[in-house]
């Protein structure tokens, strides 16, 4: 089996993960710009990732599944992107 990504997935990747992150950013850092708009995409992307793996082992489904920027990959993404924060904060202490 082979995996092709498409140059729409990556664009919807990158917006959603930069949606996720910007969010996530504002929850915990309390400022407009949160952890600063690089930043912020690696951690929504990240957190996609993580949401999106979540999401599939405990089969949740909030949409249609289409290759679209749905609310459901945003969710997903949010979740993980929080996750993430959680985690790295934990360990740091």
């Amino acid at each position: 089996m082979s995996i092709s990504i498409t140059m729409d997935q990556v664009i919807v990747w990158l917006v959603i993960g930069g949606l996720a992150g910007f969010i996530v950013g504002l929850i915990f850092k309390g400022k407009k710009k949160g952890f600063g708009f690089f930043t912020n995409l690696l951690i929504g992307l990240i957190g996609a990732v993580i949401g999106g793996v979540i999401f599939d082992l405990l089969n949740i489904r909030l949409g249609m599944g289409q290759l679209v920027l749905s609310f459901d990959d945003l969710i997903a993404a949010v979740a993980g992107a929080f996750i993430l924060l959680i985690t790295l904060a934990i360990i740091r202490k």
